[in-house]
């Protein structure tokens, strides 16, 4: 399964993606990256006339690449065109260092600590551009491929 079809069979479209690009998949871990754009709708109000990425956002694009995406890997034995995941995410843990900006391009990090009964948890990082730690944290979910 390539990079591209993980993407494409993620259940989120914009202005909700948070995956640009995947660039290492392993059974065992994954990185990927995403930009976030200055005109995102999240900046507007957070804050005012400073923006800077909520951490909530910061968490989902941690779990759209580190939980989601690896999850998808994971199973792609038992998915197909009728067949698509469904994605629940079940617990998160995260700690913040740094903000992120408008127009940053991130880079999540993510290692498979436990996968069974379909229940994926994860260590995930998150660092900038000049490759300095964002935040990092336990992320878990669970994956469903309808029968």
């Amino acid at each position: 399964m390539t990079s591209k079809q993980i993407i494409e069979l993620l259940p989120y479209q914009h202005p909700f993606l948070f995956v640009d690009k995947l660039t290492m998949i392993s059974n065992e871990s994954i990185t990927g990256h995403y930009a976030f754009k200055k005109d995102a709708y999240f900046y507007k109000g957070h804050f005012k006339n400073n923006p800077v990425t909520p951490g909530v956002i910061l968490t989902e694009c941690m779990a759209q690449i580190g939980v989601v995406c690896l999850g998808i890997y994971l199973m792609k034995d038992k998915i197909s065109e009728e067949n698509k995941p469904q994605i629940a995410l079940t617990s998160s843990q995260v700690d913040f260092f740094l903000p992120v900006f408008p127009n940053e391009k991130v880079t999540v990090v993510s290692k498979k600590e436990v996968f069974r009964f379909n229940k994926l948890k994860c260590k995930v990082s998150m660092f900038n551009g000049k490759n300095e730690l964002v935040c990092r944290g336990l992320i878990s979910g669970m994956l469903h491929i309808p029968a």
